[in-house]
């Protein structure tokens, strides 16, 4: 049921209290800002600051010296995929600014007004970032290089920011459900003990038609779109964009994506950009690092806090009490076990706003549920990737979220409405519980 380092954890239900008042805050303050009509009511008081009541407090109910507990929120924020995400953050951010810099953006966005319509264009966002978070298994790398098209299309078309970098999200979130070399495919076959394409055997069948039920909405909701003239571009600022899609289906890693990315757009930049100098490249690729630095370091207060939670035993009490309250459901065993288990990976990962390390969390608890309720490994699997990347792609302190709404400079809570995929995906997981489907065949 659990691991050995688990099982040395005292479970403890005041450890989630530091999270739960970082929410109220940073939440509550942009709810009251919303209210009483205040402009970018979200951005009042700053992630990172309300973050440091939340720090002070954990320190204080950790159960060992002052000292100790500091180490620990040391030893989470400086977690080795921490630093991935933060390196992801500022070489973005680097991409995103020295591309706008150079014309690249611009450039791109009237390449895609001339080949898409513009009813077509936010399926094609949402189309395309699913086909590089496949490919990449990541979606921060995805939403690295699309969310800046995506942006770019809303300043020159009547398109709502919201939906567009919604597309992207909702894309790269599917991507990172189905991909075959994805961490969270991986963490849960790997915790459920069932093979990877037994597992996206039934996954597919869950996202294809949420994927597909979106696209039909993005259709339809944009079919009355205005026409929109294209003016012409240098196809040569079109080159690092086109170099980082090709990139991201070569499977190279995130981190050498976007440092070709950059490279490549300071040197069309030098070359096809007038004014455009070293001078000015440095510039931007600071100012990229500068408008990254707010998420990152909330990213690393969050790990910080995260690892405290873990420690003193707040994720153990979570998990086992969602645990007790999957014996109340009187829904059918197999159903039952299939709502215990979402409910595992969901609480988990709101708490660690990280879906690979929530089903890392709950994935022991999960099999022990799935063999006490009869539930086959590949749907208990199936179920806790898809819940994780739909937890992952709506929660504003998630690391998918800070990094889109970093880039189109708008706020995460904002943003959930427009992420439909998310919600359908959620919609369809739920339908598949309740209706047993799909109900495919025991693999030999």
């Amino acid at each position: 049921m659990q691991t050995d380092s688990e099982a040395t954890v005292q479970a403890r239900a005041i450890a989630l209290l530091p999270l739960i008042v970082f929410l109220t805050l940073f939440l509550g303050s942009g709810i009251y800002h919303s209210l009483i009509g205040t402009e970018f009511a979200f951005y009042q008081v700053k992630a990172p600051v309300a973050a440091l009541p939340a720090i002070i407090l954990a320190a204080l109910v950790y159960r060992g010296k002052l000292n100790q507990g500091i180490e620990a929120f040391l030893k989470g924020a400086s977690h080795p995929n921490l630093i991935l995400m933060f390196m992801v953050f500022m070489l973005a951010g680097a991409f995103a600014s020295v591309s706008s810099a150079i014309g690249s953006v611009d450039a791109t966005v009237q390449l895609g007004l001339s080949i898409i319509p513009p009813e077509f264009i936010l399926p094609m966002l949402f189309i395309i970032s699913a086909f590089i978070a496949t490919a990449m298994g990541t979606s921060m790398g995805t939403i690295a290089a699309c969310a800046p098209i995506a942006f770019g299309f809303t300043q020159v078309t009547d398109i709502n920011v919201i939906y567009a970098i919604g597309a992207v999200v909702g894309g790269a979130m599917f991507g990172d459900n189905l991909s075959m070399i994805s961490d969270t495919t991986i963490a849960a076959t790997t915790s459920q003990r069932v093979q990877l394409r037994d597992k996206f055997k039934v996954n597919v069948w869950i996202a294809v038609p949420a994927s597909i039920s979106t696209i039909v909405i993005y259709i339809l909701s944009t079919g009355s779109s205005s026409p929109v003239e294209y003016k012409d571009f240098n196809w040569l600022l079109v080159l690092p964009y086109i170099a980082v899609f090709v990139l991201a289906f070569s499977r190279l890693h995130v981190l050498a994506v976007l440092t070709i990315g950059v490279l490549l757009s300071g040197l069309f930049g030098l070359f096809a950009t007038p004014k455009f100098n070293l001078l000015k490249l440095n510039t931007s690729i600071y100012d990229g690092f500068v408008g990254m630095f707010e998420v990152a370091l909330l990213s690393m207060f969050l790990g910080g806090l995260s690892a405290i939670m873990q420690r003193e035993g707040g994720l153990r009490w979570l998990i086992e009490r969602i645990y007790s309250l999957t014996r109340l459901f009187k829904v059918g065993q197999q159903r039952a076990g299939e709502i215990g288990i979402s409910f595992l990976v969901v609480f988990s990962n709101i708490f660690v706003a990280n879906n690979t390390v929530a089903i890392i969390l709950s994935g022991d608890m999960a099999r022990e549920v799935a063999k006490e309720y009869g539930v086959d490994p590949k749907r208990s699997a199936a179920l806790m990737d898809i819940f994780s990347c739909v937890v992952q792609g709506l929660i504003p302190y998630g690391a998918q979220l800070l990094l889109a709404c970093s880039i189109a400079k708008i706020s995460p809570v904002e943003l959930i409405g427009g992420l439909y995929y998310c919600w359908i995906l959620a919609i369809f997981a739920i339908a598949a519980i309740a209706l047993r489907f799909p109900n495919l065949k025991a693999t030999a």
